[in-house]
């Protein structure tokens, strides 16, 4: 199994070590080129999401991914990633792939003082730890979009189809729950060793 990891801005080498840890191999997609690698499923990393949205497009990598993306390539956004793959944003007019019925509300928390840690339920995996740095949530979202986590009420995890969109960093803390759930989804037989 291969993922490919988005590695034009922001924090994917975190998640490359994560696979690592999982025994999972892992490359950065950093070019056009590397494009024509074969992937199983690909990690969209927390960052700057007006950036990496310009940059996929600078770079010629943007509609192949979206391409992909309908197509049935499972996908984790994460953070900036989950605001890529949002079909909506209800306080900026961009929208970039589009993908993930839902409205995402940027820097919902405000900015770097906004960012704090705390732990919830995470769909089937129970209570995981979710560190917010800036972060989006979900206002909205379509009927069959699976909500997988709130927090006070606020939509910080969905699922739908082949796209995991959440709101904090799994990669930063210890537990490999949403790692696995997603790796499954991208057609592992087992789950991956923690």
């Amino acid at each position: 199994m291969q993922i490919a990891v988005l590695a034009v801005q922001g924090a994917f080498i975190e998640h490359e070590k994560m696979l690592d840890r999982l025994g999972v191999e892992s490359f950065e997609l950093r070019q056009k080129r590397d494009l024509e690698r074969p992937f199983d499923g690909l990690i969209l990393p927390g960052g700057e999401s007006t950036v990496q949205g310009k940059l996929l497009r600078e770079l010629e990598m943007f509609d192949e991914l979206r391409g992909r993306i309908l197509a049935g390539l499972p996908v984790l956004g994460v953070c900036a990633g989950l605001i890529l793959l949002a079909q909506r944003l209800s306080n900026d007019e961009s929208v970039h792939f589009g993908t993930l019925p839902v409205v995402v509300k940027r820097n919902a928390y405000g900015r770097q003082l906004g960012s704090f840690y705390t732990e919830a339920e995470f769909g089937t995996l129970g209570v995981v730890p979710m560190t917010f740095i800036r972060a989006p949530f979900i206002e909205s979202a379509a009927p069959d979009v699976e909500i997988l986590a709130q927090v006070e009420g606020r939509i910080v995890g969905v699922r739908h189809q082949n796209q995991i969109g959440i709101s904090f960093h799994p990669e930063l803390n210890e537990d490999f729950g949403i790692h696995n759930e997603f790796l499954i989804m991208c057609g592992a037989q087992r789950p991956p060793r923690a």
